[in-house]
């Protein structure tokens, strides 16, 4: 930032907040997942023991990150982690995100008590992510990784400095993907950056009360699978109505947990094709044709009803020349795929969208999990969770 550096809250308040070995392990890289067990099968991970104002979370890349105070205004760049600070009963400090419409708050509609207004978030990015953006906002953490920052939105490491130094700490790991050739440091599951997220905020509670209702409807949703699940590919449109769609593989982020979560199989990378976070070109109704899956889950962001999906999509599918032959249309396996950034809260959503699509005989119409237990955890009323 050119000039004087402004003045934040931490500069009137005197709160410090540094960010120890900030930048450890980061060095030389270039520009933005497999998941363990705590993904993938039940989770078992916590995070450690709440400590008293004054402490400290470790998370990599940030290393160490010092706090004098339980931060209450906070930012995140995606909605992986804005959903885990909602989860954990932050959502009245969501200061900002990256960009608002990819964030599905829209969902917490369901939820009695939760809520978050995309429009009073402040948007990071606004043609090109600034410095300024976050002096303005001035929030007590960013929950982001910062080489995500140099990586993906152009910031050099003198920048991460600055901004951490004078405002508030990164931490956060880049977990919506695996795919990205400078992530050459631990990745964490959802389950484990969640608990480190726990950690930031002091609530390990509603943390180990999440984990373990996420653990029961997975493991009742696991025991009424089929025997052979179907080969799936995870597919976003190069446009509307599409002609040619970005492959997205199953991987290890959290991204596509759900479909882990259904042990589908990946039909995109038994195929050999790259995803297109790692310079995956735009698959034709040709190329789909020669993969031929089972089914197919088509990926938009924002709030998609079931009429546009209808319409704008599988209708189109079904009645093109060369789409109608693939086999995913003609067993009617044309499902919407959610959406790219999910924390547990969403997750829970799009596991029982995905289930429901996938097999709506054993499926179909039912809820999978207690909208107002979900509730209860988020807002802190934990005699039904």
């Amino acid at each position: 930032m050119a000039g004087e550096i402004p003045r934040t809250r931490r500069d009137v308040l005197g709160g410090a907040v540094i960010g120890a070995g900030l930048l450890a392990g980061c060095a030389g890289r270039s520009s933005d997942g497999s998941e363990t067990a705590a993904d993938t099968e039940t989770t078992t991970d916590e995070p450690t023991a709440t400590p008293e104002p004054g402490y400290s979370v470790t998370m990599e890349p940030a290393g160490t990150v010092e706090f004098d105070a339980v931060p209450e205004r906070w930012v995140p760049f995606t909605g992986v982690y804005a959903d885990m600070g909602v989860a954990l009963g932050q959502a009245d400090g969501l200061a900002g995100i990256g960009v608002p419409g990819r964030y599905g708050a829209h969902l917490y509609e369901e939820l009695p008590g939760v809520s978050v207004d995309t429009d009073e978030l402040t948007a990071l990015y606004q043609d090109g992510t600034g410095k300024e953006i976050f002096y303005e906002i001035d929030a007590d953490v960013h929950v982001i990784d910062p080489n995500f920052m140099t990586n993906r939105l152009g910031w050099s490491r003198s920048d991460v400095d600055e901004v951490a130094e004078n405002v508030a700490p990164f931490v956060g790991n880049t977990t919506f993907t695996r795919v990205y050739d400078w992530h050459d440091y631990p990745h964490y599951s959802m389950y484990e950056a969640f608990g480190k997220l726990a950690e930031v905020f002091h609530e390990r509670e509603r943390y180990e009360a999440f984990r373990d209702y996420h653990d029961e409807i997975l493991a009742d949703v696991r025991d009424r699978l089929p025997a052979d699940t179907p080969d799936v590919a995870l597919l976003y449109p190069a446009e509307i109505p599409p002609e040619g769609f970005y492959p997205y593989l199953e991987g290890e982020g959290t991204t596509s947990k759900h479909w882990r979560d259904l042990q589908v199989g990946d039909a995109l990378a038994a195929a050999g094709v790259d995803d297109a976070q790692a310079g995956g070109g735009v698959l034709d109704f040709e190329t789909l044709l020669e993969i031929d899956p089972d089914a197919l889950a088509i990926r938009i962001q924002g709030e998609i009803t079931e009429e546009y999906f209808d319409e704008n999509v599988r209708s189109y599918l079904e009645n093109h020349e060369v789409a109608s032959e693939l086999t995913a249309v003609e067993n009617d396996r044309v499902i919407y795929g959610g959406l790219t950034y999910q924390g547990p809260i969403i997750n829970l959503f799009q596991l029982e969208q995905a289930a429901q699509g996938l097999y709506p005989d054993e499926f179909g119409g039912e809820e999978l999990f207690d909208r107002e237990r979900v509730a209860n955890i988020v807002t802190g009323e934990f005699g039904d969770a």
